[in-house]
């Protein structure tokens, strides 16, 4: 494959938040553009104006910077094809609409939205195609004379495409092999729109030639307007031109039954989006994965795994180790199950990976949100090199680790109590005296002068953990109970000791 003029876009539209799916398609587009030293473009497709979302452009880029998944070409940094918002390209589209209408494969539609909602009240499911255009207002019911007056007195209209009644047109999907289509099953698309706009339908295919877009990736759902792409590039510039096409599988709800949804997070309590939305209009927030505590890596990795592989086995790989194992032959034909259990277990993979100052700074603001003030952050790596183990996602180390920053709020006396008698009640007593004479504080002498203590008293080191883990901590967990009182030190261990002691009195 020539290298260098590779060249791959996501034109996505500022309407709201940026759901996985998006985010799945910007990394293949970003892996085959890499992977031959090319160009990753964004373009903003903004040209329906009802939908646009203040501050949604915006957000998408944020996400992509959050995801590492920096565009060649954009909005935001140019490039040579400026401008990239189709808002901003406007005047560029009219004349290949008109040119298609001087080649006979389009028309003007003079019909009112009262007409076609009379039509649509008339006809079930009505359609603006080669078996109803006939019956409507446009160039091809009138006479050239009508149209010209028409035109003359600006009477709105809309350029449409007159698509062929029963020609099959054919393309190859990088992933799919060869696909068909019958042109009699799609409707004579819109091209230009009234306000003098084009249609995605316009525009993509101009766009994409203009910017000399050499594959182009996106999601299944775009594969019925594929016949009139086809039939765009075989009128305007032809299909040797076109780009290499790869519609990528959709990504599904996790019983497998249809297209994951923001009301499918909502209702399982999962985030959908890359990073949390806030409506501008509701003042709704929509979680995030970032907010949510996963690493970007992990979250990247993850999306990279829901419906490609390797054929190797390996399920944690980094960028890099994607770009360079990345092809887009291996992505499979069929839909990808969502399952967030997995995609936390990517996240802990990755934690577990990562040094933790690679996320140190991601940690504190859940710290500060629970009300504990990281004053020594030396203390604060080494804790969570101890419960890391234990974390799936960056919230967890507080739930992991308060006790080493603070005392224990509860105490968990109940789990204590049923076994607890006289003897253990006098071991705890000595322990106090023994600690506080202690000369040495760390994991490897504390652990060795309990279990001496414990064969002292002809108990078992076993019998004694679990409540001495739970003085500390609070409850049944953390890591190595020697390594929690070597890091909180002696004053805290003897006082956490003491005040248990009370309450189990």
């Amino acid at each position: 494959m020539e290298n260098k003029n590779i060249r791959v876009r996501f034109a996505p539209s500022p309407t709201g938040g940026l759901h996985l799916g998006g985010v799945r398609t910007v990394l293949f587009n970003y892996l085959f553009a890499k992977q031959h030293q090319g160009s990753f473009i964004v373009r903003i497709e903004d040209t329906d104006q009802t939908r646009f979302v203040a501050g949604a452009e915006q957000y998408i880029f944020d996400c992509l910077q959050w995801c590492g998944l920096t565009p060649d070409e954009s909005t935001v940094n140019g490039g040579p094809f400026a401008p990239y918002r189709q808002s901003e390209r406007k005047a560029i589209y009219k004349q290949y609409a008109l040119e298609l209408i001087e080649k006979g494969y389009a028309y003007y539609a003079f019909d009112t939205p009262e007409q076609l909602e009379e039509k649509r009240k008339g006809v079930p499911n009505f359609q603006y195609n080669h078996q109803t255009r006939r019956q409507c207002t446009n160039s091809l019911t009138l006479s050239p004379e009508v149209v010209l007056q028409k035109l003359a007195n600006n009477t709105p209209y809309v350029i449409r495409i007159k698509m062929p009644e029963n020609e099959t047109v054919t393309c190859h999907d990088m992933i799919r092999g060869t696909v068909e289509f019958n042109t009699g099953l799609s409707d004579d698309k819109a091209l230009l729109k009234a306000d003098g706009m084009p249609t995605y339908h316009l525009a993509v295919v101009v766009d994409d030639f203009l910017m000399q877009i050499t594959h182009a990736f996106r999601g299944e759902e775009w594969l019925p307007s594929a016949p009139i792409h086809i039939l765009l590039w075989k009128y305007l510039f032809g299909l040797d031109k076109m780009p290499k096409w790869a519609h990528l599988p959709l990504i599904l709800k996790p019983d497998g039954n249809g297209k994951l949804s923001k009301r499918d997070g909502e209702r399982l309590g999962f985030p959908v989006f890359a990073m949390d939305w806030t409506d501008p209009v509701t003042g709704n927030t929509t979680t995030g994965f970032k907010e949510r505590g996963f690493l970007p890596e992990a979250f990247v990795n993850m999306l990279a795994m829901l419906g490609w592989n390797d054929g190797s086995g390996q399920e944690i790989f980094s960028l890099q180790e994607l770009i360079e194992k990345f092809s887009i032959e291996r992505i499979h034909k069929g839909g990808a199950k969502f399952d967030y259990e997995k995609a936390k277990w990517f996240n802990h993979s990755w934690l577990q990976q990562l040094p933790v100052q690679h996320y140190v700074a991601n940690v504190k603001p859940y710290f500060a949100k629970a009300g504990i003030t990281i004053t020594n952050d030396a203390y604060l790596h080494k804790v969570m090199e101890l419960v890391k183990e234990r974390c799936q996602l960056l919230p967890d180390f507080v739930e992991q680790s308060s006790f080493f920053f603070q005392h224990p709020e509860h105490i968990d006396t109940a789990s204590i109590a049923g076994k607890w008698n006289a003897t253990q009640q006098q071991f705890f007593v000595e322990l106090i005296r023994n600690l506080e004479l202690a000369t040495t504080w760390d994991t490897e002498n504390l652990e060795k002068d309990f279990k001496e203590m414990a064969a002292a008293h002809q108990l078992k080191p076993g019998e004694l953990m679990l409540p001495f883990r739970i003085m500390l901590v609070g409850g049944k967990f953390g890591p190595h109970v020697f390594d929690i009182a070597a890091a909180i030190g002696k004053a805290a261990t003897i006082h956490r000791i003491k005040h248990t002691l009370q309450l189990l009195q």
